[in-house]
């Protein structure tokens, strides 16, 4: 039981962290229109808006679709870190329940005998 509170309370954590980078970076993106994503790139050639973006030789990646395919990426990827972090802190608070800890123990203990 000390193994499962531990273990669900550590990727509750890490994945609360994830999400919230997640959004962090989406947010960050969307407001700079995607230039950050092209940063290693040269920027007297490329246009303001990243989504118009083409490759160019002096860039080390093809930046035609950056914007959409990462934001494409980041928004299930946040939705499921979420999910998960949900799913753990459910874990967490089973592992306390079988320890005898929290509202709920007590009655839970009396069903089971």
């Amino acid at each position: 039981h000390w193994a499962l509170l531990s273990v669900s309370l550590l990727n509750c954590l890490l994945s609360t962290a994830c999400s919230a980078g997640l959004a962090l970076a989406i947010a960050l993106t969307v407001h700079s229109r995607g230039m950050h994503l092209v940063r290693g790139c040269d920027s007297s050639v490329l246009p303001a808006d990243a989504r118009a973006a083409i490759a160019t030789n002096d860039c080390p990646f093809n930046t035609t679709r950056i914007y959409d395919t990462a934001l494409a990426l980041w928004f299930p990827s946040m939705l499921l870190a979420a999910a998960e972090a949900v799913m753990s802190g459910r874990c967490c608070l089973v592992a306390l329940i079988f320890r005898g800890i929290g509202p709920c123990a007590r009655g839970y203990s009396k069903e089971q005998v």
